[in-house]
């Protein structure tokens, strides 16, 4: 095959472009610190940095709904725990009023006391997230889930609790009737018992004038079993928002390993390796050198130069 002037020159041409080019594509690998910027760059290597990516996405979002449900069970937690104090002050408080030197106005006094807990205690029952939603509020509610009425406090939400979607499910709220209603009487265990209704059994128990000591004594005996009843009912209760936040922090944990795991494999599909990339820029360079020496020599072997 006879190599003329002309195929020389196309060839050294075409030699600096691709030597141009590659060098090119070094410095922007070692600028942006990816090995892989297009899918066109490695096609199976994009492919998983994009599935990496997607899992990361998850695990964020999983986060989010993590968050919300700790935060809901953390609010629930606390608020249990205002309604078991309440219910032991109104404890004491029943407690006072067996004492035999007590008239009919302490007794009253001491029932108007009780009645304030409760209808703290109520509002404590419908509390919020601070987003709207019902801490016990069950499956959902618009509206405040327990509403008082003429034949005592009744449940308006859904009963149930509602989960947060984070991979492994957790609660953003507790089921407001079995915590507040649904005690069993000890009188009837067959029959349910709210926290309610075991204070206005004292509170009216209390407010019957000219009773004797004997009597006042079987309301409080009676008053003080309701009270222990409903009382280890919410603490239980309690307990359970506590493991439910326990296990939101192994859920959190095993959701941080997920995300870092697919950090890790979005990093291996696509980062690239510093030391590598610098010495093949190196080399890159030291052939873009010799493509430009070479072609500067190809330049001076025309005919035409070697004539002048």
């Amino acid at each position: 095959m006879r190599i003329n002037t002309y195929m020389a020159y196309e060839t050294s041409i075409s030699q600096l472009q691709s030597r141009q080019a590659s060098l090119t594509r070094a410095q922007e690998q070692l600028t942006s610190g990816k090995r892989v910027d297009r899918a066109s760059d490695d096609p199976a290597a994009a492919a998983r940095a994009e599935r990496a990516l997607a899992a990361i996405g998850r695990a964020d979002a999983n986060k989010r709904a993590l968050d919300a449900s700790r935060n809901s069970m953390t609010l629930t937690e606390s608020a249990l725990g205002d309604a078991g104090e309440m219910l032991q002050q109104a404890r004491e408080l029943a407690i006072s009023a067996g004492n035999g030197s007590l008239v009919d106005s302490d007794r009253l006094t001491i029932a108007n006391a009780i009645r304030g807990l409760r209808n703290d205690l109520l509002a404590v029952a419908n509390r919020t997230d601070g987003a709207g939603r019902y801490l016990f509020g069950g499956q959902g509610a618009d509206s405040p889930p327990l509403v008082d009425g003429p034949g005592g406090v009744q449940y308006f939400g859904t009963t149930g609790e509602q989960l947060a979607a984070s991979g492994e499910t957790t609660p953003l709220t507790v089921d407001g009737n079995a915590a507040f209603l649904a005690t069993p009487d000890p009188a009837d265990p067959t029959q349910p018992l709210s926290v309610f209704a075991a204070l206005d059994r004292i509170i009216n128990g209390l407010l019957v004038p000219g009773q004797t000591s004997t009597q006042v004594a079987d309301i409080v005996s009676t008053g003080l079993g309701d009270i222990d009843a409903t009382g280890a009912n919410l603490a239980q209760w309690r307990a359970r928002t506590g493991e439910a936040l326990n296990r939101i922090d192994g859920v959190e944990s095993r959701l941080s390993q997920s995300k870092l795991d697919a950090q890790r494999d979005r990093s291996n599909a696509e980062d690239l390796d510093l030391i590598e990339a610098i010495s093949d820029f190196q080399n890159q360079q030291t052939g873009y050198d010799a493509a430009l020496k070479m072609f500067s020599t190809v330049q001076r072997m025309s005919l035409f130069d070697y004539l002048k």
